[in-house]
């Protein structure tokens, strides 16, 4: 069978069965919220903590990963050198590695005892379990998507305008700030949502690295994880206003993006 999209027809019952895969749950646990109590379970003392500091350190993290990120992707779309695969290989580690193990890690980096962080010490300046850990944390494990989205927009734009602004005279750092990143932009600004949407959502590494002080380090997962355990309705709240906030910024930033791709 045939349809106008020139797809076969059984194409669309997994893709079907793939969509209520995603969308059934996110249904079930608006069905499962005690609205009579909503406002009161999100807005307590230690969720509107936990939200304002998720979102602070979010916007922090994908600022850093934007800092760190965009070099990374031009480096890897743009050079050509022995070892280029392996590198790309090590940047992406994050992506599949355990949130847990890349917690533990920064801890033997960053911690009191770490190999960075012994050296730190001794100057005073302290990282784990601290609100910094917090945004390292994030940081880590968003970093990745912010590159392989910006990474895939450098290749596909070509270098042909690169090209002719180099040939009109342009410095590397002019052709760069003037041609490169406004021709990839929408592409950087899809990575920079999918980073500080992961960076959101960010749980394991936080609790390994950072641990769970209200106000400091608790953010809004390890304040669902917590009153899962006392106050199913309030996790149950508070997952959905986690929801509801990365639905808003995934849908307004594709949204800006499209319309600046035009």
């Amino acid at each position: 069978m045939k349809v106008p999209s020139g797809l076969p027809g059984w194409i669309f019952v997994p893709a079907a069965v793939g969509g209520l895969f995603v969308v059934l749950p996110l249904f079930a646990m608006l069905a499962s919220v005690d609205w009579t109590r909503f406002f009161e379970l999100v807005t307590s003392e230690s969720s509107l903590a936990a939200l304002e500091l998720s979102l602070r350190t979010a916007a922090a993290s994908t600022a850093l990963c934007i800092l760190l990120g965009v070099p990374m992707a031009a480096v890897l779309s743009r050079s050509s050198f022995r070892g280029l695969n392996v590198l790309r290989s090590l940047v992406l580690l994050p992506l599949v590695l355990p949130p847990v193990v890349g917690g533990i890690a920064l801890l033997y980096t960053f911690g009191r005892k770490g190999l960075i962080g012994q050296h730190l010490e001794v100057a005073g300046i302290h990282i784990a379990f601290t609100t910094t850990a917090v945004v390292l944390a994030q940081t880590f494990v968003a970093l990745p998507f912010l590159v392989v989205s910006l990474e895939g927009s450098l290749r596909t734009a070509g270098r042909r305008y690169e090209h002719a602004a180099a040939t009109l005279g342009a410095s590397p750092t002019t052709v760069f700030r003037r041609v490169t990143l406004p021709l990839v932009l929408p592409g950087l600004v899809s990575g920079s949502v999918l980073a500080f949407a992961r960076a959101l959502g960010e749980f394991g590494a936080t609790l390994t690295f950072a641990g769970s002080l209200q106000g400091v380090t608790r953010t809004l997962p390890l304040e669902i994880y917590l009153q899962r355990e006392t106050d199913a309705d309030a996790a149950v709240a508070l997952s959905l206003v986690l929801v509801i906030v990365a639905v808003v910024i995934v849908v307004g930033s594709r949204g800006w993006a499209s319309r600046a791709a035009l």
